[in-house]
């Protein structure tokens, strides 16, 4: 990716629009504009851009069906910035293919944090995927099946280890629970939230984290998980 990474921002309201793309261009990144769903798709074809910042309720298409479009022949991040705050909305976008969700209104620092965790990922070269994870006291060797903590191995099952590195692998991003259940177990268990928080805390407790304070692994309430790196 170039160092001066690009960005689509998908937004009829004039006032969040100009807000969000003054707040970007302060930061030196380039920016281009879409006030509906037709005109956004046009400029990701032709533009390409590095991250797309989506607003759901365009006057033409509904944002899902751009995520959904998208989706179809690109792994361009998407982060929906919309006020549909109902958690079914939540996990229609992601599960459509949004690497994240912020709620209208919301604060530009938390944006401009959201991006920066993605531009990160990004800009780590390919071949890191295949070695060691490893941030604060904990490292994850996917290609080994070993987990370490505080340089000591933590012994997982198969299935916790599957889900580990199914977050460390998405770090930053919400994986709600039912594309957790589709990934680990297939459709026949996707309905199952209870399943997953067994083997959550679990993971948890291997990990020596506070369930009221957990350091890695983020609950996003009634949605599902997010791993954070340190």
């Amino acid at each position: 990716m170039e160092n001066n990474p690009r960005f689509l921002i998908v937004e009829d309201d004039k006032q969040i629009r100009s807000f969000i793309r003054s707040s970007l261009e302060m930061r030196k990144y380039g920016v281009s504009c879409a006030v509906s769903g037709q005109e956004a798709l046009s400029l990701i074809a032709s533009e390409a851009p590095d991250i797309i910042i989506l607003d759901l309720g365009l006057p033409d298409l509904d944002g899902l069906d751009v995520i959904r479009r998208v989706r179809a022949y690109s792994q361009i991040p998407i982060i929906v910035v919309s006020a549909r705050d109902q958690d079914k909305e939540k996990i229609d976008a992601l599960d459509a293919g949004a690497d994240d969700y912020l709620t209208k209104p919301f604060s530009i620092l938390e944006l401009l944090a959201r991006l920066r965790v993605i531009l990160r990922r990004l800009e780590e070269p390919a071949s890191a995927s295949s070695g060691p994870f490893e941030t604060g006291d904990l490292m994850v060797d996917i290609t080994r099946h070993l987990v370490c903590l505080k340089g000591k191995e933590v012994h997982f099952t198969p299935m916790e280890f599957n889900i580990l590195a199914l977050l460390v692998k998405n770090s930053g991003k919400v994986l709600t629970h039912s594309t957790i259940l589709r990934t680990i177990w297939g459709s026949y268990l996707d309905d199952d939230a209870q399943t997953l928080r067994v083997f959550m805390a679990n993971i948890r407790r291997k990990l020596g984290e506070d369930p009221a304070n957990p350091k890695y692994i983020i609950t996003e309430v009634g949605i599902g998980y997010r791993f954070i790196e340190y």
